[in-house]
């Protein structure tokens, strides 16, 4: 089987370094790509994607990527099911395995480490109503 994803886009913000509770590091950041074609009005669309990079690559990534740079990713999507108001819904997170540094610009500011609960990361995650077959899963 094959999961991957290779995106190449700007970076919308500063990545900030969030440590969880257990330790493991992670950083969130949001690519913007710019489609290759377009629309109706004869404007470029932009898609903005988030992507997660976890332990010593999201150390690199917070040390020397800023807003602005721009990012070649090597990625595989990862699903999970999660309960908010006894509903359940699909997540389909990106997870960066390599990540190539295009074009560098400088931090606004340094590196801030957060010390978070697990159950935070939702915060930046897409969800989509699962479907009926899901409901029962556990």
């Amino acid at each position: 089987m094959l999961n991957n994803v290779i995106l190449v886009g700007r970076v919308t913000e500063d990545p900030q370094l969030k440590v969880l509770e257990s330790g493991h590091k992670v950083v969130n950041v949001t690519l913007a790509i710019q489609k290759p074609f377009r629309n109706e009005e004869n404007e470029y669309e932009t898609d903005y994607i988030p992507v997660q990079a976890w332990m010593r690559t999201a150390e690199i990534v917070c040390d020397y990527i800023g807003k602005g740079s721009i990012l070649g990713c090597k990625c595989r999507l990862q699903t999970r099911v999660i309960e908010i108001n006894e509903k359940k819904y699909r997540t389909i997170d990106v997870i960066a395995e390599r990540i190539s540094f295009i074009s560098t610009k400088q931090r606004s500011d340094k590196t801030k480490e957060n010390v978070l609960p697990e159950n935070d990361m939702q915060e930046e995650i897409i969800i989509s109503e699962c479907d009926d077959k899901y409901e029962n899963e556990e």
